[in-house]
């Protein structure tokens, strides 16, 4: 994943940490793509006081997830879910073609609800 993808994950989880104007200087910088010399001029403040608050805000989102693993945690997630999906879809494959099990079709149907709601967390 790409720094600017990265930090802009990350803002997502833990951006409610930084100041209001920590914050805005990530967004604009990460997300608005917005240069050091267009956020300065909008905020009143350096270039070198952007640079400086974009470096500090960048530290403490990757401090965050170092310590909480929020972000780490929901790919970990996100993977195991889709793992669990392709299992299903092989199962209900197996089944069609050899069993043609009631049972199972209402097995498959239970399991992909449940991660219907696992997604929505």
């Amino acid at each position: 994943m790409s720094k600017n993808l990265e930090v802009s994950a990350l803002l997502d989880y833990y951006g409610m940490i930084l100041t209001d104007k920590q914050r805005e200087t990530v967004e604009n910088y990460y997300n608005d793509d917005l240069s050091l010399g267009e956020i300065a001029q909008n905020l009143g403040i350096s270039r070198q006081g952007v640079r400086d608050s974009i470096k500090h805000s960048e530290a403490i989102l990757y401090e965050a997830e170092e310590k909480l693993g929020l972000m780490k945690n929901a790919r970990t997630l996100s993977d195991s879910l889709d793992t669990i999906r392709k299992c299903v879809d092989i199962i209900d494959e197996l089944n069609i073609k050899r069993y043609r099990s009631n049972d199972i079709n209402e097995s498959i149907k239970v399991i992909l609800a449940e991660l219907e709601k696992l997604k929505e967390l």
